[in-house]
């Protein structure tokens, strides 16, 4: 293909995701209320106990953040037309074995960042709650719209990428770079790590919130793990019965 029509097809596909970021934003604004009022169940909870709002700091702030807000979420409503699109214009230039590492990497991908955003929401009042705990009863927390909404933004985000960790390590070994006999020997560092960024994002009260972070991570590594075992046998025993057929040549454990 000229690049003339490369730089053609380039357009058309841009054009179609535009148009999807568009109609995503506009559902976004509509449902910008909505989202607000359930980021802002927290601290509404908190102001029955003690003086506590959320407040813009200028004329434009509440306009800002609803904004902000519609264009977030039209990132996240659309994406399944922009990756799709993103995608049909890379594929011909990938190969059979490619293109089946990146589907498997955006199926797997995709679901497990979801679930760990929904985590995310789901533990993130028990934070606000203990953090804004550490003031006195007399204090009043008044707390700054868009720094709050942004710090919320934040910690789903993280959530949700700690979650799709354990597929950048199935796609590292599957490429290569990561044997399974490195991962399996480092399971202690793992789940240390895991447990660490568990306590670390979720500072409740109760151990349940870290829980309800730290175990699914847990099974998604131990599941991760059990899959490059699996890739690096089945890679050893094809280069036992024919080295010069094994594109991945991998010790086996």
């Amino acid at each position: 293909m000229p690049l003339s029509r490369h730089l053609a097809e380039a357009r058309t596909r841009l054009i179609r995701s535009a148009a999807a970021l568009l109609v995503g934003c506009v559902a976004g604004y509509l449902l910008s209320g909505t989202i607000l009022e359930f980021v802002r169940a927290p601290i509404e909870e908190l102001a029955a106990s003690r003086n506590a709002s959320l407040n813009f700091d200028s004329v434009t702030g509440a306009f800002d953040l609803t904004i902000a807000i519609a264009v977030g979420a039209g990132v996240v409503l659309s994406s399944p037309v922009w990756l799709a699109e993103l995608f049909a214009f890379i594929a011909p230039g990938l190969t059979r074995r490619e293109k089946r590492y990146t589907i498997g990497f955006l199926v797997s991908a995709v679901p497990l960042f979801l679930a760990g955003c929904a985590m995310g929401l789901l533990v993130f009042p028990h934070m606000v709650l203990l953090l804004t705990s550490f003031a006195s009863d007399e204090s009043s927390s008044v707390l700054d719209a868009s720094s709050y909404v942004g710090f919320v933004v934040k910690f789903v985000v993280a959530t949700g990428t700690a979650f799709v960790l354990p597929v950048f390590i199935v796609l590292l070994n599957l490429i290569g770079l990561l044997p399974a006999r490195t991962i399996v020997r480092s399971w202690r560092v793992w789940i240390i790590a895991i447990v660490l960024f568990s306590a670390l994002v979720t500072p409740a009260a109760d151990v349940m919130s870290m829980f309800l972070i730290a175990v699914p991570m847990s099974a998604l590594f131990v599941a991760a793990g059990a899959v490059v075992v699996v890739h690096d046998r089945l890679a050893a025993r094809r280069a036992a019965l024919d080295p010069a057929d094994s594109h991945e040549p991998v010790p086996a454990l």
